[in-house]
């Protein structure tokens, strides 16, 4: 089988919910990408995998699964890619309950999506940090957290535009 036939049915999987199945087709992908001598598009796989593993419930295989990630693609300069695998590692943090690590992460993240021009991954890697301040109690962080994310934001979808609006009401008088 092809690389291009195991990502393809990697993909098909993933859409079908069939998330362990998705890891698995994934993983060999990175393997065959390895085999070949590409280390970006490996990393890429490793990054899917990862995301499936976590849809699949297995919080801490996703994170090994994306463990290192991202320094390959700090090494091609790829920021969005790299910014994308700290944001995958930081999910798998939080699930595991590492809160305060999983903020780390993801707050490198949004700054490597910004320097990357990704404003919309941007604002959602601003929306996961939020909502773990929200959990921990942390509301006025939660909110500076939404606001920081939404504001670079060129072409908000309307679900952003109203959360903006809502956002940058003055709730403190």
């Amino acid at each position: 089988m092809t690389i291009e036939l195991i990502v393809e049915n990697a993909k098909k999987s993933y859409q079908k919910k069939k998330y362990q199945e998705a890891g698995t087709l994934f993983a060999q992908a990175s393997a065959e990408y390895i085999l070949i001598g590409d280390e970006l598009l490996a990393a890429e796989m490793k990054n899917n995998q990862s995301v499936a593993l976590l849809m699949d419930g297995n919080a801490q295989a996703s994170l090994n699964a994306v463990t290192g990630t991202d320094m390959i693609f700090e090494a091609y300069g790829d920021k969005r890619r790299q910014g994308m695998a700290l944001a995958n590692q930081a999910a798998a943090l939080a699930a595991l309950k590492k809160k305060t690590e999983a903020i780390s992460l993801y707050e490198r993240s949004a700054s490597l999506l910004g320097e990357a021009g990704e404003d919309a991954l941007r604002a959602d890697v601003m929306r996961s940090i939020a909502a773990i301040q929200a959990v921990q109690g942390k509301l006025i962080n939660a909110v500076m957290s939404m606001q920081d994310g939404m504001i670079e934001v060129k072409e908000p979808s309307l679900k952003q535009r109203i959360m903006k609006k809502l956002l940058f009401l003055r709730l403190w008088r």
